[in-house]
């Protein structure tokens, strides 16, 4: 039990560092919400080596503490939203693709992540023109979770022995 909580608690420090990190770099494109969003990759990371449940608590615990840090209620309202979304869609899905195609896994539920921010979006400031945005939103999700979930693949195959 003690290792279990160690071992969560050393991921979940980890992907909060990664995501306070990439909330500091400027956002090069001009769509709100892109990033390339790395500490998903630790969320996948453990969904692969660890299954869901331990996966959500990271996802769970970042997800508020990243809030807190870099942005409070809005943050927390459009990455509590993208990140479920995210997180059911690679519950489903990554069991059947495994760690070898980890970045399809990423891509998928990229695509999902923003899919769901762009709805909460266009909910809270009641603009129906933001769905406009959902066709480079989705591009960026392909690009971005692939290369998120190619990471986590890497590194649950390459930390095999050692954890």
């Amino acid at each position: 039990m003690i290792k279990r909580i160690t071992r969560l608690a050393l991921l979940t420090t980890i992907a909060l560092a990664v995501y306070t990190i990439e909330a500091q770099i400027p956002v090069l494109v001009p769509i709100s919400g892109i990033k390339l969003g790395l500490a998903n990759a630790v969320t996948l990371f453990a969904m692969l080596h660890f299954g869901r449940r331990d996966a959500a608590i990271v996802l769970l615990v970042r997800i508020i503490l990243g809030s807190l840090v870099t942005g409070g209620f809005s943050a927390l309202l459009y990455s509590i939203t993208g990140g479920a979304a995210a997180y059911i869609v690679s519950a489903l899905i990554y069991k059947k693709l495994g760690r070898d195609r980890a970045f399809v896994t990423g891509a998928i539920s990229a695509v999902a992540h923003g899919a769901a921010q762009l709805v909460v979006a266009v909910l809270v400031t009641e603009t129906a023109a933001l769905w406009f945005w959902f066709a480079p939103i989705t591009a960026s999700g392909i690009v971005t979770g692939a290369f998120t979930g190619f990471c986590a693949g890497f590194l649950s195959k390459r930390l095999d022995n050692i954890l």
